[in-house]
């Protein structure tokens, strides 16, 4: 198994190369999205927002209302450190199982996890490769904007709630630069696919003769 860390800041596209990831045949882990299935209504993790946070961040439903939570941690530092305490434990226990699922269904797979802070845990050294999506700034602030329908200065503060993007890249292997249209990035991501298959290929044992 191949395992590649996949990071980059909010709104640079890590969606949009994971995506080229599944086309390709990789197995894709996301972390949003495990977030998404541990804090469902009743599950430990949404108890313990739920007490840390109070029921102002719940929405009619009793689910926890993203926007509302993400309004309150990404103007105070001590909150999102709280947060990221309460789910990153959670996270990597279910990234560990869904990972050992893989490698029992398919030994060979390339492994794609998709972790937001990677390069703000220091978490490089569980993969064989780890890759920046770049954007640079000014165009993470516009996708975020449009897609979370905030204001200049909410997306700005998301921003600035995280770790520079162009600190990250002399602490990964690859980059790629998601600040122009699609072509050019999956012209990128052809070249680093090649890369990643030699690398792959170098890491399997070797048949014996």
């Amino acid at each position: 198994m191949f395992d590649i860390g996949l990071t980059g800041g909010i709104g640079s596209g890590k969606s949009t190369v994971a995506g080229l990831f599944r086309e390709r045949g990789a197995w894709v882990i996301d972390f949003d999205r495990l977030a998404h299935e541990a804090q469902k209504p009743g599950t430990p993790v949404w108890r313990n927002i739920v007490d840390t946070f109070g029921t102002c961040v719940l929405d009619t439903k009793g689910r926890i209302d993203r926007a509302k939570l993400g309004s309150l941690v990404f103007s105070d530092s001590f909150s999102l450190q709280r947060l990221n305490e309460i789910v990153h434990p959670v996270l990597f226990d279910e990234w560990e199982k869904r990972r050992n699922e893989i490698a029992r269904k398919d030994p060979g797979a390339v492994v794609v996890s998709d972790v937001p802070l990677l390069v703000e845990g220091k978490l490089q050294h569980l993969f064989d490769i780890t890759i920046l999506v770049w954007a640079s700034p000014e165009r993470q602030i516009e996708r975020i904007m449009k897609r979370n329908n905030l204001t200049r200065r909410e997306a700005q503060a998301r921003l600035d709630a995280q770790m520079k993007i162009d600190d990250k890249k002399g602490l990964v292997d690859y980059v790629i630069d998601n600040d122009g249209d699609i072509e050019r990035t999956k012209s990128q991501f052809d070249n680093l696919w090649r890369i990643v298959m030699t690398l792959k290929e170098a890491k399997e044992p070797s048949s014996p003769p």
